[in-house]
């Protein structure tokens, strides 16, 4: 039996960018997963992303990396972050854009998780605000687990410091650990079908 495969599409938050033990948010969540047997949990990141990249790309990559249906339980995380803010993208085409990826993947019976924008520190913090309660009602409308990253963050001092000792755009170790705790206590065990006792 194989386990489930677990695509996670976002910008370069998921290829852990900044973090000195190159495990980034995703690798430790892995770590903390234990299902029998472990997923196999592949990033797909592009640096800078915004929703109406990923929403383009998502289908065709995740595809090549899914394999049949039969082979193995097919999961999407979508990772969102804050591109869109500095693109200029309207809140309604980030919501488009995600709603979007959300109803195909439904569509292919593929489950999906979303995990929303965490603070930067070079964004307006309104604005910041107004992406991840936007997007987090467009999965909350679908019925897709959405762990919000900004508002437990915003004000978090280790997140703040772990921002000011590099470039304000990644989090370091403690960061990524922050994100990590905040995706498995929001639901990740019981999207996977394990006991929430799991974290």
């Amino acid at each position: 039996m194989t386990g489930a495969r677990i695509c996670v599409v976002g910008d370069e938050l998921v290829a852990g960018a900044g973090d000195p033990r190159g495990l980034g948010w995703v690798g430790r969540v892995a770590a903390r997963t234990p299902a029998e047997p472990p997923p196999l949990v592949m990033t797909l990141a592009v640096p800078g992303e915004t929703t109406t990249g990923l929403s383009s790309r998502w289908e065709g990559e995740t595809a090549l990396r899914f394999g049949p249906r039969s082979d193995s339980p097919h999961h999407l995380v979508v990772a969102l972050g804050r591109a869109d803010l500095s693109a200029g993208i309207s809140l309604a085409r980030s919501r488009l854009n995600l709603a979007n990826v959300l109803d195909v993947a439904e569509q292919k019976q593929v489950a999906t998780f979303v995990v929303g924008p965490p603070p930067g520190a070079h964004e307006d913090q309104g604005r910041q605000a107004e992406l991840s309660s936007a997007l987090g009602d467009v999965a909350r409308r679908r019925g897709v687990p959405y762990v919000d990253m900004f508002t437990p963050l915003v004000h978090h001092e280790q997140w703040l410091a772990d921002l000011a000792s590099g470039d304000g755009r990644v989090p370091g170790q403690a960061g990524y650990g922050l994100m990590a705790w905040l995706v498995l206590h929001g639901g990740w065990h019981r999207w996977l079908g394990l006991p929430d006792d799991a974290v």
